[in-house]
């Protein structure tokens, strides 16, 4: 795969699957716009792909929630690059919780960060991918794919992903801009810290994992950022409106 003289805009880059997809696109030539709440993160993230790519990216701190900073994330993008050839909705955030004692004020956090701003920056987006007849690949989850008790305004939400995705691949697919999404399993990252977890419960939770997941084992960031690569590339240009699992078979095997 060859991103040379790709514009690749990643939302979440400051950490876990959305910092391992930037330094995934470095090495493979694009030019990068890093959009993440975490200003410090952030620029470590820029750093370490100007090392492997040896192309300065564009940080943009951006709260993906608030509509003024998703416009400001693509006039800066234009501005500074002329132009949008991949969008990558990876901003998102996790939420544990039933019916009986996840809050509205939860489920609108989780709708708002998961799905509001992928739609606003879509949208937004979509006038300068129709002139690249570029792509979108968005970050769901195997959650929205298979039903788990106690993750249910996150699962709500990453459902909602994947209908997005197909909507709107069929959407634009008369203008030839792609949208694809992936859905990854149990990836080694913060995530289910910041829903909660403490470190000793995390770790019996990755272990028991192994054994949810067909090939044995949980996945990395990289494998994500290879998969996401893959659906935007050329190489891809027959794939859309597809929600692909990375996952290590899981949303193959039978709920345990």
């Amino acid at each position: 795969m060859n991103f040379q003289n790709k514009i690749v805009l990643i939302t979440g880059a400051s950490s876990g699957i959305g910092a391992a997809t930037a330094v995934y696109f470095a090495g493979l030539g694009a030019d990068l716009v890093l959009a993440a709440r975490n200003e410090a993160n952030l620029t470590k993230v820029g750093q370490e792909c100007e090392k492997v790519g040896k192309r300065k990216p564009l940080l943009v701190v951006t709260d993906v929630t608030k509509e003024e900073d998703n416009e400001r994330l693509i006039s800066r993008t234009i501005e500074h690059f002329k132009k949008l050839d991949v969008l990558v909705n990876n901003a998102g955030r996790g939420c544990a919780g039933s019916i009986e004692n996840t809050s509205l004020e939860q489920f609108d956090d989780m709708m708002s960060v998961n799905v509001r701003s992928t739609y606003n920056l879509t949208m937004l987006a979509v006038p300068h991918l129709i002139k690249t007849k570029g792509n979108v690949v968005n970050l769901s989850s195997i959650a929205g794919i298979r039903s788990f008790s106690n993750f249910l305004a996150y699962s709500m939400a990453k459902a909602a992903i994947d209908q997005f995705t197909r909507c709107a691949a069929l959407d634009l697919a008369p203008k030839q801009v792609r949208v694809n999404a992936v859905n990854p399993g149990f990836i080694v990252s913060n995530f289910h810290r910041e829903v909660g977890m403490d470190e000793e419960t995390y770790k019996a939770y990755m272990e028991r994992s192994k054994g949810t997941h067909a090939l044995g084992r949980v996945g990395e960031g990289h494998e994500v950022a290879a998969a996401i690569a893959f659906l935007a590339a050329d190489t891809a240009s027959f794939i859309t409106g597809v929600s692909l699992p990375v996952d290590g078979g899981k949303h193959a095997m039978c709920p345990r």
